[in-house]
């Protein structure tokens, strides 16, 4: 039996404009409604894979790590690790977790690896989830290591090291991680929002799933000429899109959204006019079967 589940972690506000690129607020914000300071609410959600006696997990969003200065800029209000306690409210805990998949490094993906920054004070400066492998990509182990000067801030400092010094690191090169549940997880990559963006692709019984991660944040940005302000490449990303939504239609692949502040997940669906858009909505998953 193969369950999927969204489980939440922090939440942040970051600028609206900054989130759509060059499309016009006019637009956008008939999407989603901007605070006073035209901001917009942003989900960090990691999907929870369980199947054949394996739990993994794909993200641990922004967490709790960030002093107070930081946190302010950034829309964290919430000091609390709430991937933690989401984690708790259905049976489980950071030990139950075998494998943790980061699609990148930058810190609303891989912040909830770290404690509270309470924790942080006191000393207990850790890697959480102590039984699990962490899977990263080359790239993005590389773009973590040797930032650019663009995306420098959006990197933890000292997280490379942390990761390399587990000695439970798994750094992934192909479409597979070798020995590893090879039947049923596998990756695409994407590099338009950051270099080797790794997008895990996973079979079900029935119905696959792909994490989208910043690729597709959320049902906002299904529409193919909708990017980042954050994305290096936005033409390029809307070329990785469309590749992803030639097979994600035709096969029925359900897409997981790790921003959208309402919704986990989506169908894709496709208009007479080529139009693409999320279908059937799932607002929350709670051990779905697929």
């Amino acid at each position: 039996m193969a369950q999927i589940s969204g489980v939440e972690g922090n939440r942040q506000w970051l600028d609206g404009g900054a989130m759509f690129g060059n499309a016009p607020r006019a637009v956008w914000q008939k999407w989603l409604t901007p605070d006073a300071d035209s901001r917009i609410e942003l989900a960090c959600r990691a999907l929870l894979i369980e199947c054949d006696g394996k739990r993994i997990l794909c993200e641990t969003g922004i967490g709790a790590f960030f002093d107070p200065k930081l946190a302010e800029r950034f829309g964290v209000s919430d000091r609390k690790h709430r991937l933690l306690e989401n984690l708790a409210a259905i049976g489980l805990s950071e030990n139950d977790v075998d494998a943790v998949i980061l699609s990148h490094l930058h810190f609303d993906h891989a912040g909830g690896l770290l404690p509270e920054f309470s924790e942080i004070q006191a000393g207990r400066d850790r890697l959480l989830f102590p039984k699990a492998k962490y899977i990263v990509g080359r790239e993005a182990m590389l773009r973590c290591e040797q930032p650019h000067p663009r995306d420098r801030a959006s990197f933890i400092p000292g997280m490379a090291d942390k990761l390399h010094q587990s000695g439970r690191l798994i750094i992934v090169d192909g479409d597979h991680v070798p020995g590893f549940m090879q039947d049923r997880l596998s990756f695409r990559l994407s590099h338009g929002h950051t270099p080797g963006q790794l997008h895990t692709v996973f079979r079900g019984d029935q119905r696959t799933v792909m994490f989208m991660g910043d690729l597709v944040p959320g049902t906002a940005w299904v529409h193919l000429p909708i990017t980042m302000g954050y994305d290096r490449f936005a033409e390029q990303v809307i070329d990785e899109k469309a590749a992803v939504y030639q097979v994600a239609l035709k096969q029925n692949w359900i897409l997981f959204y790790t921003h959208d502040a309402t919704c986990a997940a989506s169908d894709l669906q496709c208009d007479p006019q080529g139009k693409f858009s999320a279908g059937k909505r799932y607002e929350k998953l709670q051990r779905l079967e697929i």
